[in-house]
């Protein structure tokens, strides 16, 4: 993939994997001691773990414009509240550069935005489905469809249902919904962990992108602090190892990418490519 000169400059080679089936990966960031949210109001995004990077804001927008689809859950939607999942909202100095990039790859102006919610209770005044910058998608349970009808969903948004529990709503059926509606040849998981560890436990999460933060977060016993995954476990009975195929550095920050086990047959030799990443 050649990207536009300014984001060549400062991310350099970039390649991304094609399928015959939408290719998911994953974005987020995390401090040493694997917490990827403070769960502090006012301090429950990121950019608190990131320390607000530039260059991790850079690397949401790239992976943002090549992705058809961006998928949310509802806690990811309630912590950042006036939020787009868009390449230009996370990183506006870069979106000319961005926009060139989906240009080139002949993808709309922007993902779609999907959000999931299986008891359907999102507050439909949120700019993700109010503010006209977006397509939105909503897949939730027929419960959570039949809560969100009741109030006026915007014309720009789909509800979509899908069989599930309460809790949780499975990886398969959301691709499979997602694909009915929408050309998806690349998925983005932006969290929350509780997301995240559907796709890792049905094995549908092909690439993790990985930020690592050099701060120790800490935690109090019992306290709400998120890891990258929750509400699923692996080791020590189906442990879940991933490979390292890319490190990049910028200042003290760790850009880590690691293919997973949908993808072993395609990895071939082991070869991890690695640089640093500049500032724009």
């Amino acid at each position: 993939m050649v990207l536009p000169p300014k984001l060549a400059r400062l991310y350099g080679d970039f390649r991304l994997t094609h399928a015959p089936r939408p290719w998911v990966i994953s974005n987020l960031v995390s401090t040493l001691d694997g917490v990827v949210s403070l769960q502090v109001k006012g301090h429950d995004e990121g950019g608190d773990i990131s320390g607000f990077s530039a260059e991790d804001r850079m690397v949401m927008g790239l992976l943002r414009s090549v992705a058809d689809v961006v998928v949310v859950g509802s806690g990811t939607m309630q912590a950042d509240r006036k939020h787009v999942w868009t390449a230009e909202d996370i990183c506006p100095e870069l979106a000319p550069d961005y926009r060139r990039l989906r240009d080139a790859l002949h993808k709309p102006r922007t993902a779609l935005n999907v959000v999931v919610s299986a008891s359907g209770k999102l507050d439909l005044r949120r700019p993700v489905f109010t503010s006209g910058k977006v397509d939105a998608l909503i897949v939730t349970t027929p419960g959570g469809a039949r809560r969100l009808l009741k109030e006026r969903v915007p014309s720009s948004v789909q509800v979509r249902t899908i069989r599930g529990n309460a809790a949780k709503l499975s990886a398969a059926s959301i691709l499979d919904e997602i694909s009915r509606v929408h050309d998806v040849t690349h998925v983005l998981v932006e969290g929350g962990p509780s997301l995240l560890g559907v796709f890792f436990k049905e094995r549908l999460l092909d690439e993790q992108f990985l930020t690592l933060a050099p701060q120790i977060a800490g935690r109090e016993t019992g306290d709400r602090r998120l890891s990258l995954v929750m509400g699923t476990s692996f080791a020590p009975k189906d442990p879940l190892w991933g490979r390292l195929v890319d490190a990049r550095q910028a200042s003290d920050l760790l850009f880590l990418r690691y293919q997973f086990a949908r993808a072993a047959g395609r990895l071939g030799r082991r070869t991890v490519r690695s640089g640093r990443l500049k500032r724009g």
